[in-house]
């Protein structure tokens, strides 16, 4: 957790204002054309394969990232985004204005742009760069650091891991950087950092790496972000960070800052999940599918270590177990702690999550347990979340309150795609049209409709049935963010 005196601000690629004293957390990729855009990421945890040397004389202290940056510079490209929006006209569906000229005001459409990185990584042109530098492009267009500009299709995009895989419209080869191994890389690491910081165009930076296996920098699927010092600013969302052998050892992503501009903390996705995130762009899958463990876990706070008789506060600790899922299967029990996958070591829930996700599903891992002050190894087979109840996904329509609303049947898939608890269960909501009866009385996504008018509702069939009534009084129950919310609607 990084701490600061100041207020800390959460931005987005829309942009943000910038305020002296406010410490702004963002994203470390997209410069929309109307102004900077802030930035946000985290770290990963490695081992060192082969010894790290200092400088032995002057001579090798005045050696020269020039032959490095050679070697990898044309791999690191800009990403050029584009996007149609309708701009509303204050007087469109305006009768007084239809009256008195005679012709209806037509709302307006505009492009936005916004800039980010990316790089190469097979020569046939495919492209790893952050879902936030790409977010809603109609037009996505990639620009060497020759000049050579080419239009690409979107292979694979990811929200909640920030990943996006493109492939450039064009026959190769091109220049490409290897993914390295990001479990290799160690704290104090020389690394370079490439990119397009605020649209001035490509900039190497260096640094080293500051810590491994961050969380809680940006929300999504879970934080485990490489941390540097090198300099990374809005504009460089997309663009590589650089071992001392020319790998790509992670995407940077997002930085810490006070002013929107560099501030020495910046974090990248590691490579090793950029290789299972290409490897399935590659198989053509369409989607991103996480593991599925059928367990819910918590952080080891030095309390419970205290209590579990841990050396540390380090671990994933297990809340839950679900019923029949992998997690059972494999023996693990709630109030265990899985301390390491494959013999690394798991810092938090977070890195647990990133571990099995780096394995991949079909794989089998070995989890390290702590119990009773004693470890073991047992075997856990990965597999995709199951839809143990078809989802059969509906959209409510009619004069009632649930109009608008698309409701659907909970699973352990469907619940894993809404970044549910895997345990939900019921008719919940997916998604809600903008502007209808279910957005005006408050309904949100992911809420769960446990009842309506004393009848409990358990399929969405069930939902629809109920809502082709038409009662003076409607009288629903629905779960929120595990909360139970009785509502009355007219």
């Amino acid at each position: 957790m990084i701490r600061s005196p100041a207020t800390l601000v959460l931005s987005t690629i829309a942009g943000l204002a910038l305020f002296a004293g406010v410490v702004h957390f963002g994203y470390a990729g997209t410069q929309p054309a109307d102004g900077v855009e802030n930035i946000q990421t985290g770290a990963v945890v490695a081992q060192a394969e082969t010894p790290k040397v200092l400088p032995q004389s002057k001579t090798e202290m005045q050696l020269s990232f020039a032959p490095l940056v050679k070697q990898t510079a044309n791999a690191v490209v800009n990403v050029y985004a584009e996007k149609t929006v309708q701009n509303r006209s204050p007087f469109a569906d305006d009768p007084f204005f239809e009256q008195f000229f005679g012709q209806r005001m037509p709302n307006r459409s505009e492009k936005q742009s916004s800039l980010g990185s990316g790089v190469i990584v097979d020569k046939s042109g495919i492209v790893v760069t952050n879902y936030h530098v790409i977010t809603d492009a109609d037009e996505i267009k990639i620009a060497l650091a020759d000049g050579r500009e080419f239009e690409t299709s979107v292979m694979l995009k990811d929200e909640r891991l920030d990943l996006a895989v493109l492939k450039i419209k064009s026959d190769g080869p091109f220049d490409t950087v290897p993914l390295g191994d990001s479990d290799a890389v160690e704290v104090g690491d020389l690394v370079l950092a490439i990119g397009n910081p605020f649209g001035v165009g490509q900039t190497v930076t260096s640094g080293i790496v500051s810590a491994l296996a961050r969380n809680q920098v940006i929300s999504g699927d879970f934080g485990f972000f490489i941390q540097t010092d090198a300099a990374i600013n809005p504009g460089n969302s997309g663009g590589g960070l650089i071992d001392m052998n020319g790998q790509l050892i992670g995407i940077n992503t997002a930085i810490f800052s006070r002013g929107g501009g560099s501030n020495g903390v910046g974090f990248a996705i590691p490579a090793n999940l950029v290789k299972v995130f290409v490897a399935s762009a590659e198989g053509g899958n369409g989607s991103f599918t996480r593991p599925f463990i059928g367990a819910s876990f918590e952080p080891v706070t030095s309390e419970v270590a205290d209590a579990l008789g841990l050396d540390r506060a380090r671990g994933a600790l297990v809340s839950s177990v679900i019923e029949g899922g992998p997690a059972e299967k494999a023996g693990i029990k709630p109030g265990q702690v899985i301390v390491a996958v494959n013999g690394i070591p798991v810092e938090h829930p977070d890195a647990l999550g990133y571990r099995l996700t780096t394995v991949g599903i079909g794989h089998v891992a070995k989890v390290t347990i702590s119990e009773n002050g004693k470890t073991r190894d047992i075997d856990l087979a990965l597999a995709e979340a199951p839809e143990t109840s078809p989802r059969d996904e509906r959209l409510i329509e009619g004069r009632n309150p649930f109009s608008g609303a698309v409701v659907g049947n909970l699973s352990p898939r469907l619940a894993d795609e809404l970044r549910m608890p895997a345990s939900s269960q019921g008719v919940v909501i997916t998604q809600i049209n903008r502007g209808s009866p279910a957005a005006r009385v408050g309904f949100k996504p992911k809420d769960i409709i446990i009842a309506v008018n004393g009848t409990p509702v358990d399929k969405s069939t069930t939902l629809e049935t109920i809502a082709k009534d038409d009662p003076s009084l409607w009288r629903v129950e629905i779960e929120r963010d595990g909360q139970r919310i009785r509502q009355f609607f007219r």
